[in-house]
């Protein structure tokens, strides 16, 4: 654990201590919650419009006909991920409706491994290369070559912000606002407890875009002095299925049933860790009560529905980011700017998902498959 979240836990600490004995609001499951009224309030807010169903398109309808006879290389940061893996799923969907050819490239979740992968994907010389769920900056080299070559550069999940970038070099980057996710999956804990909970973070701070929603999503929770972060469980994702079991084990033996919630910057931590909360004869429903700021993959959407060591996600509608990352490539191809749409948050529980195993919003396909017509 780093010497500024000690601190950070330290604080929390007093400023429980402090509100002690004023009284919790409704559903407290942890330390009082009388400190932050008008946070709990702002939260359960944004929670109640976040768990919406109502999922009208509301991307683009306009853009230009299709570019024929391109090819597109996704370079995944590792496949077994499954934000990285939907989102390919997704464009070969698109790119079949499209009449283009994709070529998956798997770089194994290693540096060196991601290195080989975007290496043999500018060899190739594609249309369009999509960098999967990884920093380029990891990858200077390879994205150089690229540019050289005038291959144009899409993200998914990149970089830290939706939209164009310059350094690195992407014509766009794909992902919701991680700001917006972060907020929201802290809000999910602070309105489900009520405003007292004990907290564990699971990151993988290798990834800059995963490091910056954990610091996100810590300031979140740090903004109501009932919720107390117990532990900052940073785990590469690769690292995932062997370490995070262990780490779920620690942590019982640390903190017993103060630990009340816990937020996950990937669902997956939680199919990992949920052999070691059953072994340990924690509740399917929770405690914990465990929510997955991303990716919305359909594993997470079965432990949620089946209510399994997984209550909610904020998912990406990842097949639809893959049909995005189809027409951004179009716009680039035809000289046009990126699109800059950004998909809105959404957060899905058993009591909204409706059997679903993926947040999939309605009329994209049909509104991109019009624009590629002409």
């Amino acid at each position: 654990m780093y010497p500024h979240r000690m601190t950070l836990l330290a604080a929390a600490a007093l400023l429980t201590a402090a509100v002690a004995g004023c009284g919790g609001g409704a559903g407290t499951t942890g330390p009082s919650a009388a400190g932050c009224p008008a946070v709990l309030r702002e939260a359960r807010e944004d929670v109640t419009k976040a768990e919406s169903t109502d999922s009208a398109w509301t991307g683009p309808t306009t853009g230009p006909a299709a570019v024929p006879g391109k090819s597109i290389v996704y370079v995944a940061q590792t496949m077994t991920n499954p934000g990285v893996a939907g989102v390919a799923q997704g464009l070969q969907q698109a790119a079949k409706a499209i009449g283009w050819e994709v070529r998956v490239i798997d770089g194994e979740g290693s540096p060196a491994g991601i290195q080989a992968a975007l290496s043999q994907a500018v060899t190739l010389k594609p249309s369009g290369i999509v960098i999967g769920g990884f920093d380029p900056r990891l990858t200077s080299q390879q994205v150089a070559r690229a540019r050289a070559a005038g291959i144009p550069l899409i993200g998914w999940h990149a970089v830290d912000a939706p939209g164009p970038s310059t350094n690195p070099p992407l014509f766009t980057n794909i992902t919701t606002k991680v700001q917006d996710v972060a907020r929201i999956s802290a809000d999910w804990v602070i309105a489900r407890s009520g405003g007292g909970a004990g907290v564990v973070l699971f990151t993988d701070d290798s990834i800059p875009f995963a490091r910056t929603k954990a610091d996100l999503i810590e300031r979140r929770l740090a903004d109501c002095p009932g919720v107390q972060l117990l532990a900052y469980a940073n785990i590469p994702i690769p690292d995932a299925s062997r370490r995070t079991p262990q780490e779920v084990s620690s942590i019982l033996s640390r903190f017993g049933k103060k630990w009340t919630h816990s937020v996950a910057i990937n669902d997956l931590y939680f199919a990992d860790a949920a052999p070691a909360l059953r072994a340990a004869g924690k509740p399917g429903a929770g405690p914990p009560a465990n929510v997955g700021a991303g990716d919305g993959d359909p594993s997470a959407f079965q432990r949620i529905n089946s209510r399994q060591y997984q209550a909610a996600t904020v998912p990406e509608p990842l097949a639809q980011q893959g049909w995005q990352i189809a027409d951004e490539f179009n716009r680039a191809f035809a000289g046009r700017p990126a699109s800059g749409y950004v998909a809105p948050v959404h957060i899905v529980t058993a009591d909204n998902s409706g059997g679903a195993t993926s947040w999939d919003p309605r009329g994209y396909r049909e509104a991109y498959e019009r624009i590629w017509r002409g």
